[in-house]
């Protein structure tokens, strides 16, 4: 491409990105302001329910080009515009993402929190409509509010607020492991599933490589899977195992996490980051672990299996109940 015009190449792309949200936006106010309409209609006794089939026949007569309003499509819109009414807060952002976005979060999330939760998350990451999907069936929301991330002395004095960076667990369902499974098979199936591995991590997250090769003096050592992370600006190694946390796994992260730092790390980038990613763990036995590592490092389990939902939102109303019960 002649170099000379690539500024006029963006300019035409942001147009027409810019373009693009403002007919969302439009769109949303559209839904919603529709929505209002109806229900203070209903509430008002103006209208009844019947009559909502009778609008929707009455666009597809007057308006046949519109489409996406059905009786079904119209009473979403009512939904919506109940759903959101009391939160002002989020008006901005609701107009910030699809409508297929928006209609997955109402009808599939059952608080404001939730809700909130991942409208904010879906701004953030740029998620598709199929990886929002999979992040509410993946219970991301429940998982982030139970998890107690286990992180060593030296990772908890940073100023990062690493809770919103990395979690307690993972799920790896698109990998359709068996329940026994070797360290190989993990790596294997996350390579091969890159992307979905990413999705599941948080997308500031960039692959470098597996099996990243390490020289220390004569001998060779190699990482599982290393990582940079944009944010953070700093490399993130990833060690697998394919059982329980034991303390001395912790050694040979600590290794790599030197090695990486004196050898590989560029001047500008933050001190490196070990995360330790195992099939189990007992929480008593990592904080001791982590009690006096000098390393930044944190350790966190996988599941194969979509997590039970009923069972992580029981856990939260019972965290709630015994916050509430101490105060």
């Amino acid at each position: 491409m002649d170099s000379r015009f690539t500024d006029i190449i963006q300019l035409i792309k942001q147009s027409r990105t810019n373009a693009i949200k403002a007919v969302n936006a439009e769109l949303i106010n559209l839904y919603w302001n529709i929505g209002e309409y109806i229900t203070k209609k209903i509430e008002r006794s103006e209208w009844g329910e019947s009559v909502v089939a009778e609008l929707a026949k009455y666009i597809q007569r007057n308006e046949p080009e519109a489409k996406g309003f059905s009786d079904k499509n119209l009473w979403r819109m009512k939904q919506f515009y109940e759903t959101y009414k009391d939160f002002p807060i989020l008006s901005t952002l609701l107009r910030e993402i699809s409508w297929s976005h928006n209609l997955a979060i109402f009808s599939r999330c059952k608080t404001a929190e939730e809700r909130e939760f991942y409208i904010k998350l879906s701004k953030k990451e740029k998620y598709s409509f199929r990886e929002l999907d999979r992040q509410i069936s993946a219970s991301l929301f429940e998982r982030a509010m139970i998890g107690n991330l286990k992180i060593s002395t030296a990772l908890r004095e940073t100023n990062n607020d690493l809770t919103n960076t990395f979690k307690d667990s993972y799920i790896f369902e698109f990998l359709s492991l068996p329940e026994q499974h070797r360290e190989s098979e993990l790596q294997y199936g996350l390579v091969r599933q890159m992307k979905n591995f990413i999705l599941e991590l948080g997308k500031d997250f960039l692959f470098i490589g597996e099996e990243y090769k390490l020289q220390v003096g004569n001998s060779d050592f190699y990482i599982d899977l290393l990582f940079y992370h944009r944010g953070l600006q700093c490399l993130v190694a990833f060690e697998l195992k394919a059982d329980k946390f034991k303390p001395d796994h912790l050694g040979q992260l600590n290794f790599y996490l030197e090695a990486l730092d004196r050898d590989v790390k560029k001047s500008n980038e933050n001190p490196s980051i070990g995360v330790l990613l195992c099939k189990d763990k007992d929480n008593e036995v990592v904080e001791y672990a982590l009690s006096r590592s000098l390393s930044p490092t944190m350790i966190s389990e996988y599941k194969t299996q979509l997590p039970d939902k009923k069972l992580l939102q029981q856990k939260i109303h019972e965290l709630f109940a015994n916050d509430s019960g101490g105060k």
